[in-house]
């Protein structure tokens, strides 16, 4: 079930307006999804309601996806498979931005000794969606050198395309949207490619004003966090059931979910 439930950014989007709220482009509806690490069935659903609401528009639309496709979930390679079927539909426009997980799987194309730290943190479930079996974490580097290796073989040249292209961030209108968040006091335009991929602490908890909306994921909450500096939308997709999208229109929001049960849309 698919529903859109706003409850979570109210704070951001109800109520009386600061002077210059923030906004995309006029004619522009987005879409930025969080993280679905390996949880096909639910990419499934959101792209549909994706899909089904952008019809319904005039506006332009385009879908930003935040990264951290892979590992955790059961359909890794599903999901890289949808998200490459998908851009083929140019009704929408699709940017596809990278995850730390999503960084770790060109890591260990490169250098398979980062597979004993990766398989702890979900690479075992990336591998084995592969058809490549997981050696153990203790294993020694000749054994993680030969799974690389047939990892490198199973992986269709189109995944490693999508891998290898997928962009740091990315600005739209007064938002900015990446995977992890952005140290504060550094320009956008300056943050650091580790930052872009795994920064918590300072950004989640700074409250100094940032040069636009920072739209991430990366950090699990159980419900959208939304304030006047950011948008959190990682609701732990591969353990909760809910993937959330975050749809932005002129300067109003709705959130678009998995597994909620209810519906509700807001100014």
């Amino acid at each position: 079930m698919v529903s859109s439930a706003a409850d979570a950014v109210k704070r951001l989007f109800a109520g009386p307006k600061p002077v210059a709220p923030a906004r995309v482009p006029d004619g522009c509806v987005v879409y930025a999804v969080g993280d679905i690490h390996g949880r096909d069935d639910l990419l499934q659903q959101i792209l549909g309601a994706i899909r089904e609401d952008a019809q319904n528009l005039s506006e332009h639309a385009t879908a930003v996806f935040l990264g951290d496709y892979v590992d955790r979930g059961p359909d890794s390679r599903a999901v890289i498979d949808r998200l490459i079927e998908a851009s083929d539909d140019d009704t929408i426009q699709w940017r596809f931005l990278r995850g730390n997980h999503d960084q770790t799987v060109l890591d260990f194309l490169r250098n398979p000794m980062t597979g004993m730290a990766w398989s702890d943190y979900g690479g075992r479930d990336t591998m084995e969606s592969y058809g490549v079996p997981p050696p153990p974490p203790w294993a020694d580097s000749e054994t993680w050198r030969l799974a690389a290796a047939d990892f490198a073989a199973a992986m269709p040249l189109e995944h490693l395309n999508f891998f290898e292209e997928l962009e740091p961030s990315c600005e739209i209108g007064d938002y900015f949207f990446v995977h992890a968040g952005v140290r504060p006091g550094v320009p956008l335009d300056r943050q650091s490619a580790r930052d872009l991929l795994w920064i918590r602490e300072p950004f989640l908890s700074d409250t100094a004003s940032l040069p636009k909306v920072v739209v991430h994921g990366h950090t699990v909450t159980p419900q959208v966090h939304a304030d006047e500096r950011r948008i959190g939308i990682d609701t732990g997709a591969y353990a909760s059931g809910v993937l959330t999208a975050l749809r932005l229109c002129g300067d109003e929001g709705a959130i678009i979910q998995t597994g909620t049960g209810d519906t509700q849309k807001f100014a």
